[in-house]
C-alpha cells in the first residue's frame, strides 16, 4: 500500500494498522493522537467517552499507567505502531512515523469523530469526519514557541529537514474533513489562517469538582499558589519558578511532568515544591486548599484556571489564546501581559491583595460544564449522521 508520506512523498509503510475496514459497534468512532499523558485534550477524549460510550477509541499509543484511569475501561484500539515500548513511554520519539501511522488507518462507521493536535485528523473513514482540533501541530507551526530559546540541536534539525514536506501532508488530510470543531476562539483564527477552513469553537468542559473525593499532598498546608503543567518551553514553568524565587514568603506548588522536569528541579528555590503527577484525588485536594492557580502558557484553551475555578479560587494568567475566552478579567482572576517573572509577580501581588467572590468564580466556572459539552457534541454527530445516511 502508499500514501502520502511525513515526508511529502509516496512510500511503503511497515508500521501501520490493518487498512481494511471492519464495521464497528454502533455508528461513531472515536480517533485521538496517543494516550500516554494526562493533559487537557486526555480530559476531552475523556468527555467524547462519556458523549459516546460504546464507541471503539483508536489511538497510535497507549500507556495506561501515564493518562488517565477512565481509559482503562474502554475499548482501546491501538495501531501497531504501539508495539514499540519505547515510543509508549516517549510519545515524542514516534512524531517521525506517526504521519504515515495515521495515513493507513481506515475507521468503518457512519460518522468517525477524530481528536487531533497533528495527526488523528488523517485517519480514512468509510462515513462522515469530524474533527476536533485542540491545535494545529504546535511544532509544524509554532516552532520556536514549540520548542523554547533552548531547544536541542537535533529537534531543529529534523523540523527544518521535514518540517515542508509534512506541512503539506498536514494541510491535505485537513481539508478530507467534513466538519470542524475547535476549542477557541485563538484556535479557530488559526484554523483558518493554516487550513483556509471555518470551523466552530466548541469549548471544552471542566470534569473536576467540588465534590470529588480529596487526598491531601502530604508536606504542604494549605494557602499555596498552584501551577498545574506538563513541563515543555511554552508552558514558560521557568518563569513562574523565577518569580516565585523573589518570593520567599510566597510557597509554589508544581503538578505535572515532561522534558524539562529535571531542569526546573535543578533551580527551584526551597519554596517551590515540585509534585509531579498526582492522582485527581490529590489534584481535587490542591485546588480546594490553594490560594490561588497561576498559568504563564501559551495555551490554545487552558483548562487548569477553569478547573481552579470550579473551586472558587481566582487565577492569574499569561494574556494569550484560549485563557482570552475563559478568564474575565477582575471577576475570575488576572492577566498578565508577557510570560516574564516581573509580570507574574505583578500579577501575583494583585491577585493576592483582591477580595473576590467565591460564588462569582464558580458561576462562571459552571458556563463549562460537561452536559453542555456533551449536548452539543452528540447534535453535531448527529447532524453528520443523518448527512451520511
Amino acid at each position: 500500500m502508499h500514501s502520502l508520506n511525513a515526508f511529502g512523498g509516496n512510500t511503503s509503510v511497515a508500521l501501520h494498522a490493518d487498512p481494511t475496514p471492519r464495521r464497528d459497534v454502533g455508528s461513531v468512532a472515536l480517533v485521538h493522537d496517543y494516550l500516554t499523558q494526562r493533559g487537557g485534550a486526555e480530559r476531552v477524549v475523556a468527555s467524547m467517552r462519556a458523549a459516546f460510550p460504546g464507541a471503539p477509541l483508536y489511538t497510535s499509543l497507549f500507556e495506561p499507567e501515564g493518562t488517565f484511569p477512565v481509559f482503562g475501561e474502554s475499548e482501546i484500539k491501538t495501531l501497531a505502531v504501539n508495539k514499540v515500548g519505547l515510543f509508549r513511554r516517549h510519545h515524542r520519539l514516534a512524531f517521525p512515523v506517526l504521519a504515515p501511522t495515521f495515513s493507513h488507518l481506515t475507521v468503518d462507521a457512519e460518522v468517525t469523530l477524530c481528536s487531533s493536535s497533528g495527526w488523528a485528523h488523517a485517519a480514512h473513514t468509510t462515513g462522515r469526519k469530524v474533527v476536533y482540533c485542540h491545535t494545529p501541530a504546535r511544532w509544524l507551526y509554532q516552532t520556536a514557541t514549540y520548542l523554547g530559546e533552548h531547544g536541542s540541536g537535533s529537534k531543529k534539525w529534523a523540523i527544518r529537514a521535514f518540517g515542508s514536506g509534512l506541512r503539506m501532508w498536514d494541510r491535505h488530510v485537513a481539508q478530507t474533513a467534513d466538519r470542524y470543531l475547535v476549542n477557541s476562539n485563538a484556535v479557530r483564527t488559526r484554523v483558518k489562517e493554516t487550513y483556509g477552513i471555518e470551523a466552530e469553537v466548541l469549548p471544552p468542559c471542566v470534569t473536576i469538582g467540588r465534590d470529588d473525593p480529596q487526598t491531601p499532598l502530604e508536606g504542604v498546608a494549605p494557602g499555596f499558589w498552584l501551577c498545574v503543567s506538563r513541563f515543555l518551553p511554552y508552558k514558560n514553568i521557568d518563569a513562574i519558578v523565577d518569580a516565585f524565587a523573589e518570593m520567599p514568603g510566597e510557597q509554589l506548588v508544581l503538578v505535572g511532568s515532561g522534558p524539562q522536569r529535571e531542569h526546573i528541579l535543578s533551580h527551584a528555590p526551597s519554596n517551590v515544591f515540585v509534585a509531579g503527577q498526582v492522582d485527581d484525588s490529590c489534584l481535587a485536594w490542591l485546588y480546594a486548599n490553594c490560594q490561588a492557580l497561576v498559568a504563564a502558557s501559551f495555551e490554545d484553551f487552558g483548562l487548569t484556571p477553569l478547573e481552579a475555578n470550579v473551586f472558587g479560587k481566582p487565577v492569574a494568567v499569561l494574556g494569550w489564546g484560549g485563557h482570552l475566552d475563559t478568564l474575565q478579567d477582575g471577576i475570575t482572576g488576572y492577566f498578565f501581559d508577557s510570560p516574564t517573572p516581573a509580570a507574574i509577580r505583578r500579577a501575583v501581588h494583585r491577585v493576592a491583595s483582591t477580595d473576590w467572590s467565591e460564588e462569582a468564580i464558580m458561576a462562571h466556572a459552571r458556563n463549562f460544564d460537561q452536559n453542555q459539552f456533551v449536548r452539543r457534541l452528540r447534535e453535531v454527530i448527529e447532524e453528520e449522521r443523518l448527512l451520511a445516511a
